[in-house]
């Protein structure tokens, strides 16, 4: 099989095993891979640093024999070193100092022990703190749905790169939602896990609750499940653990859920944002198909949901974080970043955090725990095994809606309802493909199982997969959407 004629739609899975068949060699895999990222970059603008040279290279010689050799993947250009790489966040400043990793991340040595080969970076908000991929430093990126229209953020250039077929893989994390959302906009399957089972060494817990957590976006729920395998466990000193999972989360896509008591949640918690009318019905029709599938569903969520105040504590830890994070870039670079070098969210964003006191910080860090307590209650033994919500309130928005200086701020607080409270509890959370508007463009549902039960989401993903396949539905040149993607 050569390089051009390589199917870009096969899951991860089944490219490892074209390769242990001896049927492709891991060049020829990642080659092809090189070829739709160069053909596709004007188009999307997905990956913002190449490694084709090396990763040629590397798929060349050698490789470990784990469970995805010569796999082609793309690694999100947040937090997530590779040595000798570009590693900008998305940053002006640090593209302009031309900043590049001295290591490899738990994260990409796991990836790269497991036979992954990196073949670049993706692009990323300025630090993650946006809800669509378009950076000042970079551009912005494209959904492969409707070029017109965003991937969501912060993981969208990776969502772009899966959703386009360039990889079959690609790295992801999820600080409030930055892995879920660019999924559900994207039509992939994304899973933020449980806080710490997948480490994050040798960086610390970002704002002390540990809301950070590392993933990928795929294709397929046995890709999602034997990825996560791979990357799962702890490095010496993390201030966080995991529950122990039972099995290896591959070994849950064959595993039959049971009959599961199952909340639905259709409207924001928040009172005065009305629901979108298009996530709205996807998770009603969610909870028929559950239904017919032998689960107990009603109308039923969390109420420490409805805590009016969730936003605004949360919205000052990621403005304390931010500051702390360009403090300790002063001290790389040797020189203060002025605020006026940050795009205007975080040049606003940062100033709130310096003024944020330590014992502000620590009453929030407090508050945070517990909500996480009153959350962790409704999923308690006797209680619900899982909730059901839409992933964002609302479908894929132009590029530059969320970017309007007038009500750029009020649109992210309408559209961000759903996703950034199971940061805060540390639960695991899962957007799955499994609906799309009437213009053709998807629509993720989230479901969210009790803190270390990936296990749980899993199987009932697979059974999902099952009843509602989404493997055919593939953006590409037929798709028109209207003008409102509806």
């Amino acid at each position: 099989m050569t390089a051009t004629g390589t199917d870009p739609w096969l899951d991860a899975t089944a490219q490892a095993e074209l390769v242990r068949d001896g049927r492709v060699s891991p060049r020829e895999l990642v080659e092809a891979a090189v070829e739709r990222v160069r053909a596709t970059h004007a188009d999307l603008n997905a990956v913002i640093h190449e490694r084709f040279d090396r990763a040629i290279e590397e798929a060349s010689g050698p490789l470990p024999d784990g469970a995805f050799r010569g796999v082609p993947i793309v690694v999100k250009d947040l937090y997530t070193p590779s040595a000798g790489d570009p590693a900008h966040n998305g940053a002006r400043f640090l593209k302009e100092a031309g900043w590049r990793a001295g290591h490899d991340g738990a994260v990409v040595r796991r990836l790269r022990a497991a036979g992954f080969v990196l073949i670049g970076r993706t692009n990323v908000p300025e630090f993650g703190s946006g809800a669509s991929t378009e950076p000042l430093a970079y551009g912005p990126t494209r959904n492969p749905w409707d070029p017109r229209r965003s991937p969501g953020g912060s993981s969208g250039g990776s969502a772009a790169a899966v959703a386009a077929g360039l990889v079959p893989v690609a790295h992801a994390n999820d600080g409030g939602g930055s892995l879920r959302m660019p999924a559900s906009m994207c039509g992939l399957v994304g899973l933020k896990p449980t806080r710490a089972r997948i480490s994050q060494a040798p960086a610390g817990a970002a704002w002390g609750i540990g809301a950070t957590a590392d993933g990928v976006l795929t294709r397929s729920v046995r890709d999602t499940a034997a990825v996560l395998d791979v990357l799962s466990g702890p490095e010496p000193g993390d201030p966080f653990a995991a529950p122990a999972l039972a099995r290896p989360l591959v070994r849950e896509v064959v595993a039959d859920p049971g009959p599961l008591r199952v909340g639905l949640l259709d409207h924001p918690p928040v009172d005065g944002v009305p629901a979108d009318p298009v996530t709205a019905q996807a998770v009603k029709d969610t909870g028929v198909l559950l239904e017919k599938l032998g689960h107990r569903v009603s109308y039923d969520h969390p109420p420490a949901l409805d805590a009016p105040d969730f936003s605004v504590r949360f919205f000052s830890l990621t403005a304390a974080s931010l500051a702390a994070e360009m403090a300790g870039w002063g001290r790389r670079l040797g020189r203060p970043i002025a605020d006026d070098e940050l795009e205007v969210p975080n040049n606003a964003l940062v100033p709130l955090g310096r003024d944020m006191s330590a014992v502000q910080y620590v009453e929030t860090v407090e508050w945070m725990h517990a909500f996480q307590r009153r959350m962790a209650g409704w999923w308690a033994p006797g209680g619900f095994d899982v909730l059901v919500t839409p992933v964002l309130n609302g479908t894929p928005p132009p590029l530059g809606w969320f970017a309007d200086p007038a009500e750029g701020r009020l649109r992210v607080r309408e559209v961000h309802q759903y996703t950034a409270q199971f940061n805060a509890t540390g639960q695991p959370a899962l957007s799955l493909p499994l609906y799309e508007t009437p213009g053709g463009l998807p629509v993720g549902v989230q479901f969210v199982a009790a803190y270390g039960r990936e296990d749980l989401l899993v199987r009932l993903a697979a059974q999902l997969e099952q009843a509602l396949p989404w493997a055919g539905r593939r953006p590409g040149p037929q798709l028109r959407p209207t003008e409102d993607g509806r």
